[in-house]
């Protein structure tokens, strides 16, 4: 199985927190929060992984390398200019073309079941599943709302305060039929803002998984610390 590791950010909101590293190599667990994503993939059977770079890539491939070291071939493209979550999926779209696949956000952690996205979207006939997890405060994340089967209905994104009674928010994982490929443009994209609208606006069959594992995010100063426990460790 493949999957495409989300890990340009720069984490511009994390501005004099963290400056030397890329978002996702931030330490978590005493590891980069990238390295937590990777064997998570090799967890359940992923060992074709690619990571797209913008923000100080050498410190990326540098650590992981061709991924040997980490029991998964990886391999790299670099965005002189960042892509979005989903333009970023262009650059290598040779590699995907008969198989579905994993799109990671890579400075994300949680240990979400993989299996049971792959388990759904073999369920149904859609061109892809998305995973959500369960938060209180919505508002600044994706939000989800579903059919009785799982199907997604409704995607707002950092809703406005009553605007959705669903607290089941995006975890950025999804697993994709290739057939995504044409409906994401050249240049720059965003799943959740342009390509999950366009592609319910279409009717085009999303489906979901929910759990309740926790996922931590590090978008913004307070979610950073909040995350960490209060614990500045962005070493390399």
């Amino acid at each position: 199985m493949k999957a495409i590791i989300l890990a340009a950010g720069k984490g511009e909101r994390l501005r004099g927190i963290v400056d030397d590293v890329p978002k996702p190599m931030i330490r978590y667990q005493g590891k980069p929060i990238l390295q937590h994503n990777i064997e998570l993939c090799k967890k359940y059977g992923i060992s074709d992984i690619f990571i797209n770079t913008h923000h100080l890539p050498e410190v990326i491939r540098s650590y992981f390398g061709d991924g040997s070291g980490f029991g998964v071939r990886i391999r790299y493209s670099y965005e002189e200019e960042m892509l979005g979550t989903a333009g970023a999926i262009n650059n290598f779209r040779d590699h995907l073309a008969g198989e579905a696949f994993f799109v990671i956000y890579g400075d994300n952690f949680s240990q979400f079941n993989l299996s049971s996205l792959v388990t759904e979207f073999r369920m149904h006939d859609c061109i892809g599943v998305i995973a959500f997890h369960h938060r209180e405060d919505v508002s600044q994340s994706g939000v989800g709302e579903f059919a009785e089967d799982g199907r997604l209905l409704r995607f707002v994104e950092k809703p406005e305060p009553d605007t959705t009674s669903s607290h089941w928010v995006n975890a950025g994982i999804y697993y994709f039929n290739p057939v995504i490929l044409r409906h994401i443009p050249p240049g720059y994209s965003d799943f959740a803002k342009d390509i999950i609208p366009d592609l319910l606006k279409k009717n085009i069959s999303l489906y979901s998984v929910h759990s309740d594992v926790e996922l931590k995010a590090f978008d913004t100063p307070e979610m950073f610390r909040r995350s960490l426990g209060g614990k500045i460790d962005s070493e390399g």
